[in-house]
């Protein structure tokens, strides 16, 4: 199956690293005409465009901003710099994520569980509206939201998380009804990958992997090759699916059998 995106243009938010870098790097080596990647801090983003440089993307295609992904404001600048640069806005990925909040929801600090929101759940939503206002309600495009198997299921340690992002899985629906035709909207739900979001449940990797039917955790780049699908045309009848990526360890739970 062809996942190109020839002569496209996409946003993917928090993209120093992990899994947005992986994106990133995946949706230019696929044909994308510009990426944009997006990070809180300039000293971060820069690497990071240096890096997909490196890798072979040329110069003319990446456009590197700092951009808070709870802010509004520059949501928008982000989504103007890019129309200005390259054209248009033809695939959004939301990738920027936080976890401060680990913890029983029993005793989990409301604070940490404020910032999760703003970060998991509201900034998709600015973002989103965003990409629309700039170029996605005239031209259309792709959206594909970045959810976990969290969403899917309770976890022992990370339930504000999963409680978000099951709050993204369903502002993923409830866009993709509300914004079709012409645009996409989709969710990825990975299981445990290696990122450094992940890093405090990497601590027995060994252990990780066998809690995964495929034997192992997953890598940035598995996520990232299914999100080029999802913004390409070869999956230009789906909308509203959540797809997880998660080495069986969702039919695993649902079969009983982790």
């Amino acid at each position: 199956m062809d996942s190109r995106v020839d002569g496209k243009v996409a946003v993917v938010t928090g993209a120093s690293r992990g899994i947005g870098f992986a994106t990133a790097l995946e949706l230019a080596r696929s044909g994308a005409a510009g990426v944009v990647i997006t990070s809180r801090k300039q000293e971060n983003i820069e690497p990071a465009r240096d890096e997909l440089i490196a890798a072979g993307v040329s110069e003319d295609r990446v456009l590197a901003l700092a951009a808070r992904a709870d802010s509004e404001e520059a949501a928008a600048e982000a989504m103007a710099a890019t129309v200005e640069a390259f054209g248009s806005v033809d695939i959004l990925v939301n990738n920027a994520g936080t976890n401060p909040s680990a913890g029983p929801l029993m005793t989990v600090d409301l604070g940490a569980v404020d910032k999760t929101w703003e970060v998991n759940l509201r900034a998709p939503l600015l973002w989103v509206r965003a990409a629309y206002a700039a170029s996605m309600e005239k031209n259309g495009g792709s959206i594909i939201n970045v959810a976990s198997i969290g969403g899917l299921r309770p976890s022992a340690i990370t339930g504000a998380y999963n409680v978000l992002k099951a709050g993204l899985v369903h502002m993923t629906r409830q866009l993709a009804f509300e914004l079709a035709p012409n645009i996409r909207v989709n969710a990825v739900a990975p299981a445990l990958v290696r990122t450094r979001l992940a890093g405090m449940l990497l601590q027995d990797e060994e252990a990780a992997a066998r809690a995964h039917p495929l034997g192992r955790i997953g890598e940035p780049e598995d996520v990232a090759r299914l999100i080029t699908f999802l913004a390409s045309d070869a999956s230009s009848w789906m909308t509203g699916a959540i797809v997880p990526v998660d080495g069986g360890m969702t039919e695993a739970s649902a079969s009983g059998i982790a």
